[in-house]
């Protein structure tokens, strides 16, 4: 048995589909959903862990490319972009983990330390440029 960790996005026309359950009872997974949103009215995104042998994985990842679902597979839903950082420190404030930190006082430089990070996204929406972004 082996473990991944994806991030699917939904667009509007996908969302009221039974993605999850047909990966449960058809695949034979084990699924572990961290952060959903997918509601009939808009888009949607989930993250989630999947379990079961490497074979069900890539038939379920064959499934899943059927629809208009667009996949990640990584390990982290937020993504830093140390060269679009302005050093300004407003993600700063808004993480609960200390993932983004400012380590040096006197020049404001901003840190990432991804072993850290929860994937709240709460810096998405903090930083006017564009260094932290969602995997969605």
């Amino acid at each position: 048995m082996i473990t991944k960790k994806i991030y699917l996005y939904f667009p509007k026309s996908e969302t009221e589909k039974p993605i999850v359950y047909q990966l449960v009872k058809d695949y034979d997974l084990i699924v572990n959903i961290f952060r959903a949103k997918v509601t009939p009215e808009e888009e949607g995104y989930l993250s989630l862990e999947v379990t079961g042998s490497q074979a069900n994985i890539d038939r379920a990842f064959s499934f899943l490319s059927t629809f208009d679902v667009d996949i990640h597979a990584g390990n982290k839903g937020m993504i830093w972009d140390a060269g679009r950082c302005a050093q300004c420190g407003a993600c700063v404030v808004h993480c609960p983990t200390g993932a983004l930190s400012i380590v040096d006082q006197s020049t404001r430089t901003v840190a990432f330390n991804e072993d850290n990070c929860i994937e709240c996204l709460a810096c998405v929406a903090a930083c006017p440029f564009g260094a932290c972004s969602s995997a969605f």
